[in-house]
């Protein structure tokens, strides 16, 4: 997960600086999640994924830890966070895993949503609108 850094790349890390990071490659996707685990995660009505191939990343500085939870359609989901502060960065194993889900509110510069994929709208919060135009999709995409 360490190499050089590329100008064009997304950037980011946790709320104390400990933990840094970038992604040397396009964003693949980008997701508004309303699924309960976003929300726990988030502390908000939904969580953001911007969707990576996972040999893009590039760890900078720090070292995350990991806590696996249970997966909403079965298995499970690592979870890299800052030690120090608790901020989420990414959900998946870099060394495992084809693509990783980056946290949205741990990039430098936040994702642009007006134009984003709504996942888990069966379990979005009351009150919250999606753009009549967004697409969506009542769990997560490609589960039926």
């Amino acid at each position: 997960m360490t190499g050089k850094r590329n100008a064009t790349s997304l950037a980011g890390g946790c709320q104390c600086g400990g933990v840094r990071y970038e992604v040397q490659g396009p964003a693949i996707d980008v997701y508004v999640c309303h699924c309960r685990e976003c929300q726990k995660q988030s502390s908000s009505a939904f969580g953001i994924s911007v969707i990576v191939n996972s040999a893009d990343l590039c760890l900078l500085s720090g070292e995350p830890r990991i806590w696996t939870r249970p997966a909403t359609l079965g298995g499970s989901l690592d979870c890299a966070f800052c030690p120090n502060c608790g901020s989420r960065l990414w959900h998946g194993n870099p060394e495992r895993d084809e693509v990783i889900s980056i946290k949205g509110g741990s990039l430098d510069a936040p994702p642009n949503l007006s134009a984003v994929k709504h996942i888990w709208v069966s379990r979005k919060l009351p009150g919250i609108v999606v753009p009549d135009d967004a697409e969506t999709c009542a769990e997560e995409p490609g589960s039926g």
